[in-house]
């Protein structure tokens, strides 16, 4: 019998889930909403103040979880969307999508990581 790698994949589209659930509302709200307006202080969301985040390893770290965990939550839900509209999966859609989510934690790894080590 072949074991499956499912369960890593259902475990990153439920943290991403999570993620999209309870972070990004309040993300949105702060810098498109209450920033703007007015309500928080501009200099909240300065370039200083952001690039000082980014560049910490807890910044950084959650940065990475923003950023990826929604990307492998969305990457899931459309493949395994795609046998809802009737089109049958392969391993080439396998590997497109689980593929991208990869590429895109990969690269913003990589960018974090030039950030902190600057």
């Amino acid at each position: 019998m072949r074991r499956s790698d499912e369960p890593i994949y259902w475990g990153l589209f439920g943290a991403g889930g999570m993620v999209v659930a309870m972070l990004l509302p309040v993300l949105v709200l702060i810098t498109g909403l209450l920033v703007p307006m007015g309500i928080m202080d501009v200099e909240t969301m300065s370039y200083e103040r952001v690039l000082a985040f980014a560049s910490s390893w807890w910044g950084a770290c959650i940065l990475l979880v923003v950023i990826a965990l929604p990307i492998w939550h969305g990457m899931h839900r459309i493949y395994h969307g795609l046998h809802d509209l009737g089109i049958h999966t392969t391993k080439l859609h396998h590997y497109v999508f689980y593929g991208f989510a990869f590429l895109v934690s990969a690269i913003t790894v990589g960018l974090l990581m030039v950030l902190v080590f600057q």
